[in-house]
């Protein structure tokens, strides 16, 4: 997430706001050789990172986030970003007065604390209608529909949060899989293996894929189809060309695999999606509540 107080490397820019929460879109170009300045949260924070791979480190540790995962930051917490793995980021940050998460918490079944145990979701399939959602409410900022998308955004960060805790990840274990992220970013619609990736990092395919799963949330495959999913569903959005020359554009060589796993991750077909997505369309009805 971007450094709010470098301001020539960062870019904010309002999205909507409303009694109690705000949303802002955050884009930010630091590098490795950049410095990395300590911040803190003014609201509670959830932010829904849609491109980059970054560090954030707070009282809770230190986590590597991905595009399709959430970031989580408590109200006052001091924390630090990093892109030592990598250039630039960028995040649609929702931020709450901690009444409003309390409101939130109090209608989530077995959810009765409001803390953040943890600083990320990572990029789980019943948060990619969500994630969706986002992107779609920064390529057209307003007010419609987004307080109710921030109410979700609430809703999955308590929920998921406090599932369960993960195990502790090493530097070398971050390094590795960052260095997995690049490769993979770079042949995003390329066919690739988990074979392939293994030899070009040098590990095993068996140790790259626990240590891949640990560090990221879920599979490289997992992780490479939600990307080329979350890329044709941007397409969608922004290109009126056949929904099968996106398909193969974005990497699947089967438009009915492409069409089934489409519904299964945003809840309807490609057709329906881009219909929907189309202006005068109301934004929620893209996809189910995954909270």
């Amino acid at each position: 997430m971007a450094d709010l107080g470098k301001v020539d490397l960062t870019t904010v820019r309002p999205l909507a706001s409303g009694a109690g929460w705000r949303v802002r879109d955050i884009v930010c170009r630091s590098g490795p050789k950049d410095p990395v300045f300590e911040e803190q949260h003014a609201w509670v924070s959830v932010s829904a990172v849609l491109s980059g791979h970054f560090t954030y480190r707070s009282r809770n540790g230190r986590v590597l986030l991905t595009p399709g995962s959430l970031l989580l930051g408590e109200q006052h917490a001091s924390f630090c970003c990093g892109h030592e793995h990598g250039v630039g980021d960028r995040c649609i940050a929702f931020s709450f007065e901690p009444s409003l998460m309390e409101e939130v918490a109090r209608d989530l079944a077995g959810v009765t604390r409001t803390d953040f145990p943890a600083h990320r979701l990572p990029p789980l399939q019943r948060l990619a209608p969500l994630i969706a959602d986002v992107q779609a409410l920064a390529e057209q900022p307003g007010p419609r529909g987004a307080e109710e998308l921030a109410l979700r955004m609430a809703g999955a960060a308590l929920s998921g949060i406090h599932e369960g805790r993960a195990r502790p990840i090493t530097a070398t274990e971050e390094r590795r899989v960052a260095d997995a992220l690049r490769w993979l970013e770079a042949r995003l619609v390329e066919p690739v293996s988990l074979g392939g990736l293994a030899e070009e990092l040098g590990m095993g395919r068996h140790h790259l894929l626990r240590t891949f799963r640990k560090v990221v949330g879920e599979s490289p495959y997992s992780y490479i189809l939600g990307r080329r999913l979350t890329l044709a569903a941007e397409r969608l959005r922004i290109d009126g060309g056949r929904i099968a020359d996106i398909a193969f554009a974005c990497g699947f060589g089967d438009l009915s695999e492409f069409v089934r796993r489409f519904r299964a991750r945003f809840g309807v077909t490609p057709s329906a999606y881009r219909a929907r997505s189309r202006p005068g369309s109301p934004r929620t009805d893209v996809a189910h509540d995954p909270s």
